[in-house]
């Protein structure tokens, strides 16, 4: 069965982007789109090519005309047997071994999982189709958020259990993708950062200037599993797949000597969570659809443009609304309303846009400075050469997203980054002290672009010459 991407009908080029809109399903939407007609908008509908990323395993040419046909009362029966499938397991377990990622509670890593893959495997099949199947609980840990002296939590399930969530995701993720909303980007097939941010800028284009900049608070520890459960229901009939999603949503937390269950929320790390979390928040998105609003979101991160002031509070009106009747709350000091065209401006998903520009968000260039400064301490025992070649796949990293921004943005950093690596030279010397200077004349650009530092600026010139 041949299988594509879904892409924009026109594929034309906005602000820089190349547009590759994300598919449209739902009629009510589209309906609403074409009502108002204020706003170009390009869908891809439903085809058995569109279907190319789900698993085949799964998805046969015979289940994915049952979901475009429908299913009879618009829930699905007899779905566990998807699930504990052998050939799902294993499909499980090698995304699993993509996504890389340490081990659970349990100490066993994916290296060691892999060497007793076989019983392993039939070891997770047996219990699944016997029903004895028990998650672990989750092993909580502590990363550092690059640029600040905070920490975040992240959740690291075992091995054995990202493999039996991500074949249930498997099984779950097309018949819920069928029903999203196209102005939800985040955690879905072929679709990313970069689309929501070709919404954004097209939108602030045609005139909607006024942003609802809005964050719901603690979002993925909030969300209610009963209500979640209940919206969940509305496609899924089997009662071993809804246990076994249960079973997830109640995973004990260990966290260090600690040990709960919480009774709120979907643990940032499990496989499953992405899949939930896009679940609960979709009634939101085709509420903002039916009142004509125009939503952009990426996971819990979105912002609602508007034409006017007037309809800007009306929008904030309604999403205060629906998140208290959720059950969530949006942050009081990171909720407002901005005009696109004032002094303030807004970020959303790393960029700040402001006047009909955009660049990074301190936020985010607080976060590339971290990372650059935690691979260039003074006291770097390798060559330069080497170093140079450790930083040179951020650098572009950054360069790949970052790329439309105002060319200013890229001349900083790059001075940055070689006054790391002055500074470095300098400790060599026996100097103290940062690179300034008459290091600039020591060790000019030309000698650490002769010896392969990539640059930003030179990066961004090739490309506006070439567009």
């Amino acid at each position: 069965m041949k299988r594509g991407n879904c892409r924009g009908a026109k594929g034309a080029q906005e602000g820089g982007y190349v547009k590759d809109g994300p598919k449209e399903t739902n009629p009510v939407s589209v309906r609403d789109a074409k009502r108002r007609g204020d706003v170009q908008q390009e869908w891809c509908f439903s085809s058995k090519d569109h279907w190319r990323w789900a698993e085949p395993t799964v998805w046969t040419e015979r289940m994915l005309d049952a979901l475009e046909r429908g299913v009879k009362g618009g829930k699905w029966h007899s779905l566990i047997d998807k699930v504990y499938s052998p050939k799902n397991l294993r499909a499980g377990f090698e995304r699993v071994k993509r996504n890389k990622g340490g081990a659970g509670v349990d100490h066993v890593t994916i290296e060691a999982f892999e060497r007793q893959l076989g019983a392993n495997l039939e070891k997770l099949h047996g219990s699944l189709k016997a029903g004895t199947y028990r998650p672990q609980a989750i092993k909580r840990s502590w990363i550092p958020k690059p640029g600040t002296r905070e920490k975040r939590p992240l959740g690291i399930p075992s091995v054995r259990d990202r493999v039996v969530q991500t074949a249930l995701r498997n099984v779950l993720e097309p018949i819920y993708e069928q029903g999203f909303a196209p102005h939800s980007y985040g955690f879905r097939p072929q679709c990313g950062c970069k689309d929501a941010l070709r919404r954004v800028d097209a939108l602030l284009k045609q005139g909607y200037s006024y942003v609802v900049d809005a964050d719901i608070k603690r979002y993925f520890d909030s969300i209610p599993h009963n209500r979640l459960m209940a919206l969940v229901k509305t496609r899924i009939a089997d009662g071993r797949v809804l246990a076994l999603i249960e079973a997830f949503l109640d995973q004990e937390i260990l966290d260090g000597l600690e040990r709960w269950t919480p009774e709120t929320g979907s643990p940032q790390g499990a496989v499953i969570s992405p899949l939930l979390s896009n679940i609960y928040l979709d009634p939101l998105d085709h509420l903002m659809a039916v009142h004509g609003f125009e939503m952009v979101r990426y996971a819990d991160d979105f912002v609602v443009l508007c034409r006017d002031a007037g309809s800007a509070q009306a929008a904030l009106a309604l999403l205060e609304e629906w998140t208290v009747e959720a059950g969530l709350e949006l942050h009081p000091e990171k909720t407002h309303i901005v005009d696109h065209g004032s002094a303030e401006g807004f970020d959303f998903l790393g960029y700040h846009f402001k006047g009909g520009r955009r660049w990074p968000s301190k936020k985010s260039m607080k976060k590339i400075r971290a990372s650059i400064r935690a691979k260039t301490p003074r006291t770097y025992g390798h060559s330069l050469m080497h170093l140079i070649e450790t930083l040179n796949p951020t650098l572009r990293g950054w360069f790949e997203y970052y790329k439309h921004s105002n060319k200013w943005t890229f001349s900083g950093l790059d001075g940055y980054v070689r006054m790391r690596l002055r500074s470095i030279l300098r400790k060599r010397t026996k100097r103290k002290g940062r690179g300034r200077g008459i290091d600039h004349q020591r060790w000019p650009n030309a000698y650490f672009i002769a010896r392969g530092l990539y640059t930003l600026a030179q990066a961004h010139e090739r490309i506006c010459q070439s567009s």
